[in-house]
């Protein structure tokens, strides 16, 4: 199967020091990869260069093989890059169904006006609810958006990053400050994602049990460059990643 995110090369550096070092990836279409790595290594860093936040010092960036270095941000969201982030990024005043509903209506290019018949936004709506539906929210769907719990904008979030049709999705640690209940909940929904099958998802994620029960493929970050790839097991298995990031903490679950 073709890659459908590729680097080349890619870096980026601050000052002297390089946040990303010379990473070259192929991410699988449809497949689910998980990026790991300790505090530091690089990881946000190299979401942000793939989503358009920062420009590379050095190296490719390809999505369906054509090259989108130079792209916004706007651009490889229009393209099908969607990227959450480790704080959520939402419409606090407006309804949890609204949110959604404005995300549908700007994927379908279409901006409010007066004196179309209300019916004609219906469709929006009703995909927004949809959308919802598989997150988990629907009955969230006339909540204030303020109103919800940390864990419940996550999956809000998500339904946005949904209804604008990414194909690839970045989800940048997305159980980040939550509690401990609200966790089983956020894996449930990008399970439910995964098991559709029609996605290709990036995780940035510290919780390895989430890494072992989700990903097809697992690359490891450490001081900026690519350490290892594999999948979950071997990357377990791998005394050089155990040494720099995982302290043989796996070790007895995969003998």
């Amino acid at each position: 199967m073709p890659a459908i995110l590729e680097t080349k090369d890619l870096s980026i550096a601050f000052g002297g020091h390089r946040a990303v070092n010379r990473v070259s990836v192929q991410i699988q279409e449809k497949k689910f990869t998980s990026i790991i790595g300790p505090n530091g290594a690089g990881k946000t860093t190299f979401f942000n260069l793939i989503s358009g936040q920062l420009t590379p010092t050095n190296g490719s960036i390809y999505l369906k093989g054509a090259d989108i270095k130079k792209f916004s941000t706007a651009d490889r969201t229009r393209l099908g890059i969607g990227r959450s982030f480790q704080i959520t990024n939402v419409f606090p005043n407006l309804t949890v169904l609204e949110n959604v509903r404005l995300a549908v209506q700007a994927q379908s290019k279409v901006r409010y006006q007066m004196f179309l018949h209300y019916l004609y936004y219906r469709k929006f709506e009703e995909k927004a609810y949809e959308l919802l539906k598989k997150v988990f929210l629907e009955d969230k769907a006339d909540s204030k958006t303020v109103n919800l719990a940390h864990g419940e904008k996550r999956k809000l979030e998500i339904a946005m990053l949904l209804a604008l049709e990414t194909e690839v999705l970045l989800l940048d640690e997305p159980t980040a400050g939550m509690s401990l209940e609200e966790v089983p909940g956020i894996i449930d929904v990008i399970r439910q994602i995964k098991e559709e099958e029609n996605r290709t998802i990036v995780l940035i994620e510290h919780k390895m049990d989430m890494i072992m029960d989700l990903s097809d493929e697992v690359f490891v970050l450490f001081h900026g460059k690519l350490l290892a790839t594999g999948t979950p097991k071997e990357i377990v298995a791998n005394e050089t990643v155990q040494s720099a990031y995982l302290g043989g903490m796996y070790n007895e679950q995969l003998t």
